[in-house]
């Protein structure tokens, strides 16, 4: 699967979409497709932006025993928008109830905001009950806001009392793209502990840009591509007045970590692929973003400009630790497809040297049942085709291939070979079999086994396995593939083809689905790691309904995903 190259000027997800365009297209002959499940009727999003001081509702994230952030947003004045810098400071208070209507109060507070945080609140409320649910709620300006759910995480070393930890894993909301249904169907579930959101919470392109397959369902705001402060902050406003989105963030806890899309398309630590000279230095639109996602996001990390950073651990008492990782601030600069020697240096990184040792760190100390990793870029190898090292070392040293072979996207953890054997031999050296990728980023659904060497597998063994959700708007293989009055539905012969293609190319890849959008319920007992995958029926449309595409899990000890029956 190859793909013509692109000028360098040429935006990122452009550059994406054409290399998951080609990978469709070399495999495409003919076929079919059909999908289980039944489906789950959608009622329209009936709840509406609040023109009024709490217009932008209630968050909460980053659950421990005792303790969880809340978040909130206050518009003091009429011309106090998202990222004006305008408006007086403001005093708001805060309650905390072990019940709905408040008859409970375990904890109250208040804290003073103003423009210079975009009038935002973020705290830590300590102070709380392991392993139960609490009702929040905020004051301001003799005004209450909308009633938020949130919960604590069992305490170190106890199970939870559920037997289970029951999380959504979302990705890739594109505003212009369509509605946030799938949030809507996760809320109404009602049986989730928290959303793990690993990447691309917004987009920074103007409108038109990436839009969907229809066209823009929605247009940004501000129209054009975010590089200021202020830009950033009021596309991040913009994105919470969808009211699926409000309503699920009110309704659990939030744990997330970013991609690009956050600060700007194929981000590394230098730069960007869609940054250019003119609009001004990378460092200060790194900093703009980051700014404005500490401001607006419920994660407990303070600005990296304090010399604080994303990447952190949490727990779900001795059933799950959880590693969110920061794959863009620390990374070397992409390399391309075929240039094998730079995919093989040891010297480019992925992680950066702090946060690899951290990672390390925490595998080889932790005792908790599962180790899961929130991971920004699918870590599974998806190559074109797998290459046998040992017999083919001569012509990838002559050619100068990826010893591994030619990575799918190197963008992802297909670029940075080197690092990623070195993690692969980490987990294998711990002698743990209990390591769960859980993954965003291409905007497809995935379930693979993670392979100590990808040509000799399942010989070799297995180090990890790897959930892949797919996204909640953004464009996939049959939105890139339509051209304009001709749209290819989902399911369409291109994109069954391509996903055969993949699979016979690589065993490992045990189930992959190129179109649908969606989300994904992971969820960990003892015994097992399961995920359902599930997508929505059009993203166009608000009330759209949705069904379940396929199920996975893999048995403790086993580093491997079999087929299941869904979660009850």
């Amino acid at each position: 699967m190859t793909s013509a190259p692109l000028p360098s000027n040429a935006p990122s997800a452009v550059r994406r979409r054409t290399v998951l365009k080609a990978g469709a297209l070399a495999g495409a002959a003919a076929g079919t497709s059909a999908l289980s499940g039944g489906l789950v009727a959608g009622t329209a999003a009936t709840a509406a932006a609040d023109e009024r001081v709490f217009r932008h509702g209630v968050a909460s994230g980053d659950p421990m025993p005792d303790r969880v952030i809340l978040w909130t947003r206050v518009t003091p004045a009429p011309d106090a928008l998202p990222g004006s810098g305008r408006g007086a400071p403001v005093a708001v208070s805060w309650e905390i109830a072990a019940d709905p209507d408040f008859s409970q109060v375990v904890r109250t507070g208040s804290v003073v905001t103003d423009a210079g945080r975009d009038h935002t609140v973020k705290f830590d409320c300590t102070g709380l009950a392991p392993d139960r649910w609490y009702h929040y709620r905020f004051r301001a300006q003799g005004q209450v806001s909308p009633v938020g759910r949130t919960r604590t995480a069992p305490a170190d070393g106890a199970m939870p009392g559920s037997g289970r930890w029951r999380v959504g894993l979302v990705s890739c909301s594109n505003w212009e793209a369509g509605f946030f249904s799938g949030y809507r169907h996760m809320q109404a579930r009602g049986d989730l502990d928290a959303v793990i959101e690993v990447g691309d919470y917004i987009y920074e392109y103007p409108v038109g840009e990436y839009a969907g397959k229809y066209g823009v369902v929605r247009p940004h705001e501000p129209p054009h591509e975010i590089v200021t402060l202020a830009d950033y902050r009021i596309r991040l406003a913009q994105y919470r007045t969808d009211p699926d989105l409000q309503n699920l963030h009110a309704h659990v806890p939030w744990i997330c970590t970013w991609d690009d899309h956050e600060s700007a398309n194929d981000s590394w630590a230098g730069g960007a692929e869609n940054h250019q000279p003119h609009e001004g230095p990378w460092a200060d639109r790194k900093a703009a973003s980051s700014q404005a996602y500490f401001e607006w996001m419920p994660v407990r990390p303070e600005a990296l400009r304090d010399g604080g950073h994303l990447y952190r651990r949490l727990r779900w008492g001795s059933l799950a630790e959880l590693s969110m990782l920061d794959l863009r601030s620390y990374r070397s600069e992409q390399s391309g497809m075929t240039d094998g020697r730079a995919i093989d240096d040891p010297g480019r990184t992925m992680t950066g040297a702090a946060q690899f040792d951290w990672l390390v760190r925490g595998w080889e100390t932790s005792t908790a049942r599962w180790n899961v990793i929130g991971n920004s870029v699918m870590f599974t190898p998806v190559l074109i085709p797998p290459l046998e090292p040992r017999t083919t070392a001569a012509m990838t040293e002559l050619l100068g291939l990826p010893r591994e072979g030619m990575p799918y996207n190197p963008d992802q953890w297909d670029g940075y070979a080197a690092e990623r054997r070195r993690l692969i031999e980490t987990m294998e050296g711990t002698g743990k079999r209990n390591f769960v990728f859980l993954t965003g980023d291409i905007h497809t659904s995935w379930a693979c086994d993670i392979p100590v060497e990808p040509a000799n597998y399942p010989g070799a063994g297995t180090a990890a396995v790897e959930f892949v959700g797919t996204s909640i708007t953004s464009n996939n293989i049959d939105d890139m593939l339509s051209q304009p009055g001709l749209p290819l539905p989902e399911g369409n012969g291109l994109s069954v083809t391509a996903q055969e293609a993949l699979r016979g190319a690589n065993h490992h890849v045990r189930w992959v689905d190129l179109d649908r959008h969606g989300y994904a319920v992971v969820e960990f007992t003892r015994d097992f790691a399961h995920c359902d995958y599930w997508a929505i029926v059009a993203r166009e449309d608000p009330a759209t309904g949705a069904y379940l595409m396929s199920s996975w899990r893999t048995a403790h000890g086993s580093n491997r995903v079999e087929p299941a029956g869904p979660l009850p």
